[in-house]
């Protein structure tokens, strides 16, 4: 038998998803003889406030149900306390571009089952960098300009049409113009300085579900993965898609990738942000660095 397990969910992940499943993936658990605890968030930042003060008050096995915002409040919940308990994904969500990083089965049921069984065998932990912007972690990706703008479209809808969400936002952020904002990049040495569609930090390979922005990225090597794509039309933005979505993009001359460890990036203007698909706060100051085998998963 082992320990107590704290699951947290965001019942409308997923567009509602996740609170639907929630009492198979309970009784899953219960099948295989382990005690549940059941936390379910309210509100944005609930689960990361609710995740801290389990973490804080001994919990050391924290289970979380949702997708890939979900998981940015538990790993930000985690690692705001001490760090010191373990996670584990039910994915849930839209896209699930953390479960993809970590080879956590897409299948819920079978995410579930395994979770069950590793928990049952006192499975090997396995350790994972995470990433840190200015005050925040992220587990996955953050992203600078035109993704960021994606992202708050994507916010705004409920359309249960999975991944291609995505997709709509970025046509409709083509009707209103490709941001281009001047960015100055530098790691240990300058790396960019003028204007750019995005700038990408990658923990993990995909982005928005269906995007293979990074196809190098590995959330164990210790670096994160700098893609930065200069401007470029609506015409070419259309034509670059389908080698985004299948990871082909790489040898485009509008792209640059730089493997780092830390970079600082600083804007001539307050500028949307991004991390694990959750909108930032304007701003116009960034650092960005990798934490090394800060997380361990379930």
């Amino acid at each position: 038998m082992t320990d107590n397990v704290s699951l947290f969910v965001n019942p409308i992940a997923g567009r509602g998803r996740a609170g639907r499943r929630l009492h198979r993936i309970v009784e899953i658990f219960d099948t295989a003889g382990l005690a549940i605890d059941v936390h379910e968030s309210r509100a944005p930042g609930d689960l990361e406030d609710r995740v801290r003060t389990a973490v804080c008050a001994g919990a050391n096995k924290i289970m979380v149900v949702g997708g890939d915002g979900s998981v940015h409040e538990a790993v930000n919940g985690i690692l705001r306390a001490d760090g010191s308990a373990s996670l584990g994904v039910v994915p849930c969500g839209t896209g699930n571009d953390f479960a993809k990083a970590c080879g956590i089965p897409l299948d819920w049921e079978h995410a579930t089952q395994l979770l069950a069984n590793r928990l049952l065998e006192n499975a090997a932990l396995r350790q994972i960098d995470v990433g840190r912007m200015n005050d925040r972690y992220f587990a996955n990706s953050a992203g600078i300009g035109f993704d960021a703008k994606v992202t708050r479209i994507v916010q705004a809808y409920r359309w249960p049409i999975g991944d291609f969400v995505y997709l709509f936002a970025i046509l409709r952020c083509m009707v209103d113009g490709i941001p281009t904002p001047d960015l100055t990049i530098a790691s240990d040495v300058p790396l960019w300085s003028g204007p750019v569609t995005l700038a990408t930090i990658s923990n993990g390979p995909w982005v928005g579900g269906m995007f293979h922005i990074a196809p190098m990225a590995d959330n164990t090597d210790g670096q994160l993965d700098l893609l930065i794509a200069g401007p470029v039309s609506r015409v070419r933005l259309l034509s670059l898609l389908p080698k985004l979505i299948d990871g082909k993009h790489m040898n485009e001359h509008e792209i640059s990738h730089v493997p780092v460890r830390k970079l600082s990036i600083n804007s001539s203007a307050p500028v949307p942000s991004h991390l694990d698909g959750e909108v930032q706060a304007l701003e116009r100051n960034f650092e960005i660095e990798i934490l090394p085998a800060a997380l361990e998963l379930l």
